[in-house]
């Protein structure tokens, strides 16, 4: 709806102090890798990884006007994403990074996070190099425990999840095929946001 007839959903609520921390933790990774030290975090869940070493290519990734980016020829399409952080290992190969803030206490590695480090492990391979099958979720998760004290505490979890790019090829086509299709109508009577814009749209 907002590709084809710039029908937009309602904004939500800004998630400032996640990107708050989202841009705290980028200079913290930077400051590591700028003076080739293992991050602890990467350390203390025996990961037998190294930061991405290349800075300027790795803002270029981060860039949402940029990102890693894999042109389709035959869909005539672009497929990008962009990454927090890359693990690159002794082999070479590489695995996505992706850090997340959260408030509750036990952090849930949502389909939508499955996606994403299938999306980026696929884009990384388009743009030849090669990944070790993995990607990794840094949580920090708020420390509900011991109290504010004018600062909010942190503790941090490493998930490992195995990535499947197989599927990504099938769903890059899926959704252009969407975009481009004639639809009869944005307003779907399948699709609870056709429904409420629908009846926005007579007042």
């Amino acid at each position: 709806m907002e590709k084809k007839w710039g029908i937009r959903r309602p904004p939500p609520y800004p998630y400032a102090l996640n990107t708050t921390v989202d841009t705290l933790l980028k200079k913290e990774f930077d400051s590591y890798r700028a003076n080739k030290q293992p991050h602890p975090l990467i350390q203390e869940n025996n990961i037998p990884a190294n930061l991405f070493a290349n800075q300027a290519l790795l803002n270029k990734w981060r860039s949402n006007l940029a990102g890693v980016r894999y042109y389709d020829e035959k869909l005539d399409a672009t497929l990008f994403g962009a990454v927090d952080d890359v693990l690159e290992f002794s082999d070479g190969k590489l695995a996505p990074l992706d850090y997340k803030s959260t408030g509750s206490s036990v952090p849930t590695v949502y389909d939508r996070f499955q996606l994403q480090m299938d999306v980026y492990s696929f884009l990384l391979e388009k743009n030849g190099f090669t990944t070790n099958g993995k990607g990794y979720l840094a949580f920090y998760i708020v420390n509900k425990e011991d109290g504010f004290g004018d600062r909010l505490p942190f503790r941090k979890e490493l998930h490992e999840i195995d990535t499947n790019i197989s599927d990504v090829p099938k769903l890059f086509k899926d959704a252009i095929s969407a975009l481009r299709k004639d639809s009869p109508s944005p307003h779907n009577e399948d699709c609870k946001f056709c429904q409420w814009s629908k009846q926005a749209s007579n007042f």
